[in-house]
């Protein structure tokens, strides 16, 4: 059993008008299942969107045994009141990106005070956003492809500037959180994205309910073992996986994180706790055990 944390529902980025909706959520839940994938945390409207909170949970109840709606927010935008709304129509997490405050904003509290008390766990980006070339293993000079998708991402950019910085998607922001909020579950993506790995390990390490994800492609899935991440500096316990990438990309990525298993040396149980549990018990569907004394 796999919980996909951090699926994004389906859309076309070069098309944003394609309304295939169904088509698009289909294709999304077969490449899941084919996978291995046996829950994901739909990540629905928000900024992004292809469409309305209420539309994506249409599109999500076709596959009810699989997809657990999320809901993408704006925190500058959606207060207390709306979070409420939002569990009323059936989301189950937040997942939250790009704010124009950094993450600790006394301003987003109120936010976070109401997701606490409906235990709403919430997905929080980390580090530098991704997307577009990623010039660490390739380049336009060299690479065609590379080529291509830097002249798209150019054309997306002319519809306007993207007011996002890193450094107000920090790790050290959820332990501020996490402080004030000892009882909301949050997951921290990319195990805090390259650059952040420390410093997401050392929140990870003295937060009982901060964790991470382990989406976030080749690179992190390589640093994950390099950099002696995954059961030492970071704990089994605090590790979720997510997918965070197109239909045809998902089962290469549980492949991989098999190998990292393997390559750690982990138990089938601790495993487990990466694949499946650990993600269950933040959302509520399984409950957490606890050693005797």
């Amino acid at each position: 059993m796999i919980w996909d944390v951090h699926c994004h529902f389906p859309r076309n980025f070069e098309n944003p008008a394609d309304s295939r909706h169904e088509a698009l959520i289909d294709g999304r839940a077969d490449a899941l299942r084919a996978a291995g994938v046996t829950r994901a945390s739909l990540l629905c409207g928000g900024r992004l969107g292809a469409v309305s909170y209420e539309e994506a949970l249409v599109y999500a109840r076709r596959h009810e045994d699989l997809f657990l709606p999320s809901a993408v927010i704006d925190p500058d935008d959606v207060d207390a009141r709306e979070v409420r709304r939002l569990h009323e129509l059936g989301y189950r997490g937040l997942k939250i990106i790009g704010t124009r405050r950094a993450y600790d904003d006394y301003k987003y509290f109120g936010t976070y005070a109401a997701a606490e008390e409906l235990r709403m766990p919430i997905l929080f980006h980390l580090g530098v956003i991704g997307g577009g070339v990623d010039y660490s293993i390739t380049h336009p000079r060299r690479d065609p492809n590379a080529a291509a998708q830097l002249h798209r991402m150019r054309e997306m950019r002319l519809r306007g500037p993207r007011d996002v910085s890193a450094i107000r998607m920090r790790p050290f922001h959820l332990d501020t959180i996490a402080n004030n909020f000892p009882e909301l579950r949050v997951i921290g993506a990319h195990m805090g994205g390259t650059g952040n790995y420390d410093e997401a390990a050392s929140v990870v390490r003295w937060r009982h309910y901060v964790y991470l994800d382990m989406s976030g492609g080749d690179t992190i899935e390589r640093h994950a073992v390099e950099r002696n991440l995954v059961g030492q500096e970071i704990g089994v316990e605090k590790l979720t996986w997510g997918s965070d990438c197109r239909d045809d990309e998902i089962a290469d990525h549980v492949r991989n994180l098999e190998a990292i298993f393997q390559q750690v040396g982990l138990t089938e149980d601790e495993a487990d706790r990466i694949r499946y549990r650990n993600a269950a018990e933040i959302f509520g569907e399984l409950e957490p055990t606890f050693a005797a004394e």
